[in-house]
Parts: C-alpha cells; structure tokens; sequence
C-alpha cells in the first residue's frame, strides 16, 4: 500500500510539472510566431511596438546570480565545514537550526534590510565610479548572497557528515592532522555534494523574486556590450523574476503578443531553475568518490 502511494504522489508531481510545463508553452505560443527564435537573442523590450527580446533580463539574472555564488560559495563551504568538522554535536546541532531558520525569512524582509543597509553602502562604497543609484545589479547580487547563504551551509554540511567517521579515524591513524584529514579526505569524497550545494543554491538565486525587484533597479535593456563588463554591475537592470512580478504583467493581460511574452519569461525562468534543480539532486544521488 505504501509503495503503491508513494507511485501515485510521484506521478502526480511529475504530471503537474508536466501540465504546467505545457500550459506555459502553450500560452507562450504567440510571441514565438511574432518574433521567432529572435525572441531568445534580441537585445531590446518595447512592448508598446511589440519588441520582444529577453537577452537583458537574462543577463541580469545570470549576473545578479553569479555574483551571489561567487560570495556566497566560499562562505557557506567554509561554515560547514566548521560546524561539521570542529563544533561538538549539539552546539553543531543549535548552529545548523539557526542556520535553516534563515532560510524561512520571507524575501521581502530581506528586500527592505536592503533597501534600508545595502544600497546606500554600494552606493558611497563606489561612488567613485559614479552610479546612478544604489539599485544595481551587483546590490541585488549582494543581496542574493546572504539569501542563499543557509542553502549553501546546510546541503554542504549534509554532504561532508555522510563521510563515514572511520574514514576521519582512519587518516587520524596514518598521522594525518585534522586540517590534512578534512582537504585530503573529507572534501574530495563530499565533492558531488559540495556542488550539488552550488547548483540548488543557483535554482533558488534564479528564481528569487521580490528580493530582487527592490533593489536591482528594474531598468529595461540594460544590456553591456561585453557580458564580462564590471562596470555593468553598478547599473541598474532588470532580471526575469523582477519583470515578472512589475506592474506589466496585468498589463500584458488582453494582448496575446505581450501575454506571450510574459509567459515566455516564465517558462525561460522555469527551464532554467529546474535544469540547475535537476542537476543538483542528480549529483546528490551520486555515489561518493
């Protein structure tokens, strides 16, 4: 009986992926016949001349995730590996709870921390580059960082206490010291799990939204001439999530062009969060090395 319900809610999960999957394709159908696979590539959004072209959005939603990965990874591999390999259990037990409690802040209390300490930091911090604001991609990716700082913390932790403890007492044996002991054994058999922490904590970067709408500056085509500009940091922009959640969603309602459009951000948002989910659990399901 067991199984047979657990097939059931697995094929009923799968199925509604599925429906949702192919709702969002279907309703996204119109602006594929109006722009074509230029709907992916164009750099430009005017949705009063029916110019549609996501390429902004996707870069500022690949930069503002990045930069939150590039702060966020070091910090949360470097805390788990404190509380996995040096805390003593219960007080590494309190900490892990402190942690995950973190991760249930609702986005926008951490919107308004933004608002309110983060922008006017970017801000006077590099004002000597002369931004327009402290709304900017790179404020958005600060941001994101501390957001998905527990995610990063807890699956690393996870991953580096399913090494079993006679591998430690083991490498103890030999003559190892603990710091030798957690680089030259600890970490390259929790590796799979390490960047399984990286790719789910990309997914919930991607697809955080109100976070984001506050303080990235929700600018259209903000797109550099070089994505490996730095510069393009300290602009405004606008990502796929923002766009989303603006005031232009009800006004794409009633043109089946812009709804289209709309939705075709969605199912973009959709295909990449869960190829970067589907990725995280494949590696997390993987033997150790």
């Amino acid at each position: 009986m067991t199984k047979t319900l657990s097939w059931l809610f697995s094929l009923l999960a799968v199925a509604t992926m599925g429906l949702l999957l192919g709702i969002f394709i279907w309703q996204s159908v119109p602006v594929w016949k109006h722009e074509g696979w230029s709907y992916l590539w164009e750099k430009k959004w005017y949705f009063r001349q029916h110019e549609f072209g996501v390429m902004s959005m996707v870069y500022g939603t690949l930069i503002v995730s990045i930069i939150a990965l590039v702060l966020a990874v070091p910090v949360g591999w470097g805390a788990a590996v404190f509380t996995s390999e040096y805390l003593p259990r219960r007080v590494r037990m309190a900490v892990k709870i402190l942690i995950e409690l973190l991760a249930g802040v609702p986005g926008v209390i951490y919107g308004l921390l933004g608002i309110l300490l983060l922008r006017d930091w970017v801000y006077d911090t590099f004002e000597a580059f002369e931004p327009l604001s402290g709304d900017t991609l790179l404020t958005a990716g600060i941001l994101l960082a501390v957001m998905i700082l527990p995610t990063v913390v807890t699956l690393s932790d996870d991953a580096l206490r399913a090494i079993p403890s006679a591998q430690r007492l083991a490498a103890r044996g030999l003559g190892l010291t603990r710091a030798e002991t957690i680089f030259s054994v600890i970490i390259p058999q929790a590796a799979r799990g390490l960047g399984a922490s990286v790719l789910l904590a990309l997914g919930r970067a991607m697809g955080e939204t109100t976070a984001v709408f506050l303080v990235v500056g929700r600018q259209d085509n903000n797109l550099p001439d070089s994505w490996f500009s730095l510069r393009a940091w300290l602009d405004s922009g606008q990502t796929i999530t923002s766009k989303l959640v603006s005031s232009e969603t009800n006004i794409a309602y009633g043109d089946s062009i812009h709804w289209g459009a709309m939705v075709g951000l969605g199912l973009i948002l959709l295909v990449m969060t869960g190829a970067a989910t589907l990725v995280g659990t494949f590696f997390t399901r993987k033997p150790h090395a």
